[in-house]
């Protein structure tokens, strides 16, 4: 059994679905090859109402574009047809170390080595690792990837950037992304001996530019 969940904006509980919370609704199926009116209901389970702040990208096309509309099935997008352009993305992280591990890491006295740059450089080998590791990713010619680390004393955190260029017919977020990730659990790798009470978090899309539509998150 296969249980997905669906949200419906502004209607009422539809038959045959489970209420959760807040329009969410739940359905289990025998398997993913389920009927297309299932489908397409899943395909827009990201249609929110006016007043719903959670969306502010822009884009108004809701569907599920790695989902065959026709079967259910996984579809990796054709951008054959989509023009070059100059794309960017921007996405950001926290790894929360706690004061016994942030103070040896600012110190540099961890037996691993200098875990900032350790992590620029894992960061750096995820982005360009990445449609390896997601399974519907293009894989894109990068021009440049940026990571950048710092520490923040206030919350005794180490803060993680990434920065991915390209000139290509899609989009570089999930490059972005991936850096994040990979840096964060580098830091983590570096950090376990000392402790294991480190929490990496916030991981999100900070900006992209070039693509069909521009986004930009206001930290």
């Amino acid at each position: 059994m296969i249980k997905l969940v669906f949200f419906f904006s502004d209607s009422p509980q539809p038959q045959g679905y489970l209420y959760q919370s807040n329009h969410c609704y739940t359905k289990q199926f025998k398997s993913l090859s389920y009927p297309n009116d299932q489908i397409r209901a899943f395909m827009h389970t990201s249609a929110q109402s006016p007043n719903d702040n959670r969306r502010n990208d822009g884009i108004e096309d809701s569907e599920l574009t790695h989902v065959r509309p026709d079967t259910g099935k996984i579809n990796m997008v054709d951008v054959s047809e989509k023009r070059e352009t100059h794309r960017r993305a921007v996405a950001r992280g926290r790894v929360s170390l706690g004061p016994r591990v942030f103070k040896k890491v600012e110190q540099n006295l961890l037996k691993k080595g200098d875990v900032l740059t350790v992590a620029e450089l894992a960061g750096v080998m995820g982005a360009k690792k990445t449609s390896s590791l997601i399974p519907l990713c293009h894989n894109i010619a990068i021009n440049k990837v940026n990571v950048d680390l710092w520490l923040d004393s206030e919350s005794d955190s180490v803060v993680i950037e990434a920065s991915v260029r390209c000139f290509g017919k899609t989009g570089v977020e999930m490059e972005a992304l991936t850096a994040v990730s990979v840096a964060a659990l580098t830091v983590y790798d570096m950090c376990k001996a000392v402790s294991h009470d480190i929490t990496i978090s916030d991981i999100r899309l900070v900006e992209k530019s070039g693509g069909k539509s521009d986004y930009k998150y206001e930290l």
